[in-house]
């Protein structure tokens, strides 16, 4: 089985994205939806035994921003940042988000 992580950085404020709301995915099926705790973390999805294949994170960030009280484009230019990743057999993964209401960037982190 395989593990998985997340963090979600504000590089807006340098400060944690508390309060995501985001989902994980393999294929068409949610298998966790949830929303970062205070340090941008979601320690629940790493109690998820996950088989290799190919995942996909769903990030709601629209949503965080206007609820930090940003003014956002009509629509936002970004809304859901999605972020599609492989997973081998038993491994682990962090898969870290770093966003702003323009742009984001993620890696491999560990």
């Amino acid at each position: 089985m395989s593990s998985l992580s997340t963090h979600v950085l504000d590089t807006v404020t340098g400060k944690p994205a508390a309060g995501i709301a985001f989902r994980l995915f393999h294929g068409a099926t949610v298998l966790f939806s949830g929303k970062t705790d205070v340090d941008g973390r979601c320690p629940q999805l790493r109690e998820l035994d996950l088989q290799k294949g190919n995942y996909r994170l769903e990030f709601d960030v629209a949503d965080y921003f206007l609820s930090q009280g940003m003014t956002l484009s009509d629509p936002p230019f970004l809304d859901v940042v999605p972020i599609v990743f492989g997973l081998s057999a038993n491994a682990h993964a962090h898969v870290p988000l770093l966003a702003a209401p323009y742009g984001y960037s993620t890696y491999r982190g560990s």
